[in-house]
Parts: C-alpha cells; sequence; structure tokens
C-alpha cells in the first residue's frame, strides 16, 4: 500500500505567545479544502508539545489541541515476533503496552520519524516497510494526526539515539500467532488500530 501523502503539520511554537503574535491558527493537516470553516481561530497558548487554539463556530466556541503529528509502527523481527514496548503513561498512571511510536520534528517526513523511532525505542532497523493508515487520533478535539506502518522483517542494528532521559522502555516481544489473544489487554488505541487493521490484512491474505 502506497503512503498516503498527507501535508505535515506545521510545528508549534514553544513557549505562551505574545498578544497579537497570531491573528489565525494554520489551517491543519489533512483538512478539506472544500470544507467548512469557523469563523474565527485564535491561538490562545502554545507548550512546548501541543498548543490550544479557541475556534468560533456561529454560537459555538470550541477548543482545539493543535499536535505536530506523530507515528506508531507496527514491527515484525525476523524471529517472527511483533515487537511491543511497555512504559509509563503519566496522564494515566499506568505503564501501557503499545506499539513503538513518537511525535515528528519540524520537517520531518512520517516514515523517517517511524525510522528513527522504531531504531530509538527498540534498537531494530532494516526491514520491509509499508504504509498502513493515516487517521486522527482525537478528532473531537485534538487536531493530532498520525501515520501508522508496518515494518516485517526487522533486526538488532545501532540504535541512532538512545530514548530520552525521561522514558523507561521495555520491550516486549510476542509471537505472530499469539497477538490476537492479547487484543483484550490493549489499552492504548492506535496500538489497537493498528493491530486490528493489520490482523484483517493478514487474514485477509491467507
Amino acid at each position: 500500500m502506497s503512503d498516503t501523502r498527507l501535508p505535515i503539520p506545521p510545528p508549534i511554537p514553544t513557549g505562551r505567545p505574545r498578544a497579537g503574535a497570531w491573528s489565525r491558527a494554520a489551517e491543519p493537516a489533512g483538512a478539506d479544502p472544500e470544507g467548512p470553516r469557523p469563523d474565527s481561530s485564535e491561538p490562545f497558548f502554545a507548550g512546548h508539545v501541543i498548543g490550544l487554539t479557541i475556534e468560533q463556530w456561529g454560537e459555538h466556541e470550541r477548543e482545539i489541541i493543535e499536535h505536530p503529528g506523530a507515528v506508531a509502527v507496527l514491527p515484525i523481527d525476523t524471529d517472527g515476533n511483533v515487537v511491543f514496548v511497555r512504559q509509563l503513561r503519566v496522564a494515566t498512571r499506568r505503564h501501557l503496552l503499545e506499539l513503538p511510536a513518537g511525535g515528528l520534528k519540524p520537517g520531518e517526513e512520517p516514515l523517517a520519524c517511524a525510522q528513527r523511532e522504531l531504531a530509538e525505542e527498540t534498537g531494530l532497523t532494516g526491514g520491509r516497510w509499508r504504509h498502513l493508515t493515516t487517521f486522527w487520533t482525537t478528532p473531537g478535539f485534538c487536531r493530532e494526526l498520525m501515520w501508522l506502518y508496518v515494518a516485517e522483517d526487522v533486526a538488532p542494528g545501532e540504535r541512532w539515539t538512545e530514548p530520552d532521559v525521561d522514558e523507561e522502555i521495555e520491550v516486549v516481544r510476542v509471537p505472530i500467532d499469539e497477538v490476537a489473544a492479547l487484543l483484550p489487554e490493549i489499552g492504548d488505541l492506535k496500538t489497537l488500530a493498528g493491530l486490528l487493521l493489520w490482523l484483517r490484512q493478514r487474514d485477509s491474505a491467507a
């Protein structure tokens, strides 16, 4: 399946914006060029990772989280295992089992970001890559667009960089035939979406 060439979201400026610094929020990546538009769109806050935009749609005010975009990878190693990571997600106060994932850096292509994140989090490189899908993670209030890839026959290689100092990552390998039984234990939406899509394609090809 070929890559879906949706535009890469612009980076979110860091720090609090000065009054009048932005007259209007940037057009979100993936927006329908012929779709509806708000009456007004004003940046309210910009942090290190996310921003907040206030939009007026008629009589209704909407709070929209801005995000630079992200990737996730469903990696299958040369031994026939799907490779996950387990890490603390402070918002949930839990350690979650997930597909390797991470945010886009300014100007970074999604595939390059996915390969970088996989190497950083698991040490796996190489293999055969294909784009699985692109989706909004929480479209009710957030503009995070996520690219999902499948990477087959990946193998240990040289880490590009070490994980971030605040990341404690456990690499978990699950044989392909045991992945479906693992689904009820997954609490992360991108991981559920990726596994279900991949399993459906795999069953269809069988």
